[in-house]
Parts: structure tokens; C-alpha cells; sequence
């Protein structure tokens, strides 16, 4: 089954869930239904669409500037697939700024995204060795800086990622 998406008391969207929790939610009275399925049920109740929650939930920890937790997801969303090296938007790499062999950290201020080509180029050097300077410099993205850029940036399809050029 699909999943359902839950929009906050004003009709904004939260996130999505799936159908039994969904079920779940109306069958406790903490959400109301706004769309469903014309013929599928589940038990006494149709499967729902979209659900709106009956109370105003504050989403805090949203619009808080505390920084954001650090992973290689979070990195290629800051800098928003764009390579720090070519510039191009097909970063699918990150890369560390200076070498873990070389005592680099794994940080915010030390990781950038890349593309593989430029990745591979820069190897164990850093930026100033490899001679490919940094378009910009790594930051500490807050939590509502990656939440935007998670809106913002088009995911790309399983197809899409499959498909590559054939090795030569």
C-alpha cells in the first residue's frame, strides 16, 4: 500500500506515514479524515489519503538554529548536489577538504560534496596540491537550513540513478 500524507491541524503538510498508522491515528481520534479511497477499506474504515491531525502540533525542533547532526546525506543537501570543485550540479560523492590520512576531520568544516571525477582527480591530496580550489567554504548548516534544502533539491529516481554510462 501507498502511504499517507498527515498535514498539521492548519493544513500544512507534517509527513507522510503509512496506511495502518494512518488507521490508527483516526481510530484514537488524533486525526480526521480528508481524502480516502473510494472502494479500499481496512475494517470499518476506508484507507485514507491524506489525514489533517486534530490538534495544532509545534514543530520546535524545526525552526530551532541548533546545528544539525553530520552525515554524508546532510553534506550533499548543504551544498546542494553542486560539486565545491567544477561547480556542476551532479555532486554524488563527499569529499573530505583535507585527507583523513592527514588527520582530516569527518565534520561539517571539513567535508564537501563532489562529483566522482573531481573526487577521484583530488584524491589523497588537498585542494591546494591537487590544484582545484574550493568554490566555497564548508559550513555548520542549522536543522531548518537542511529542511529547506531536503524541499528544495529534486530527489532523483531509481532509474535515474541506475543509469550510467557504460564503462569503456
Amino acid at each position: 500500500m501507498t502511504e499517507v500524507e498527515v498535514w498539521n491541524a492548519d493544513e500544512t503538510l507534517l509527513h507522510r506515514v503509512a496506511v495502518r498508522h494512518a488507521v490508527r491515528m483516526i481510530w484514537r481520534g488524533v486525526a480526521t479524515p480528508v481524502e480516502v479511497h473510494a472502494t479500499q477499506r481496512i475494517g470499518p474504515y476506508r484507507v485514507p489519503v491524506v489525514v489533517r491531525l486534530v490538534r495544532y502540533v509545534e514543530q520546535k525542533w524545526l525552526y530551532s538554529r541548533t546545528r544539525a547532526t553530520y552525515s554524508r546525506e546532510g553534506v550533499l543537501l548543504r551544498d546542494r548536489g553542486q560539486c565545491a570543485y567544477c561547480g556542476r550540479f551532479a555532486a554524488t560523492t563527499m569529499d573530505h577538504v583535507l585527507p583523513r590520512s592527514r588527520g582530516g576531520a569527518t565534520s561539517w568544516s571539513n567535508a564537501v560534496a563532489a562529483c566522482e571525477p573531481c573526487n577521484a582527480s583530488k584524491g589523497d591530496r588537498t585542494p591546494e596540491e591537487a590544484r582545484m580550489p574550493l568554490r566555497w567554504d564548508p559550513f555548520v548548516p542549522t536543522r531548518v537550513q537542511l529542511h529547506f534544502a531536503r524541499a528544495t533539491t529534486p530527489t532523483r529516481t531509481p532509474t535515474e540513478s541506475a543509469r550510467k554510462e557504460p564503462v569503456r
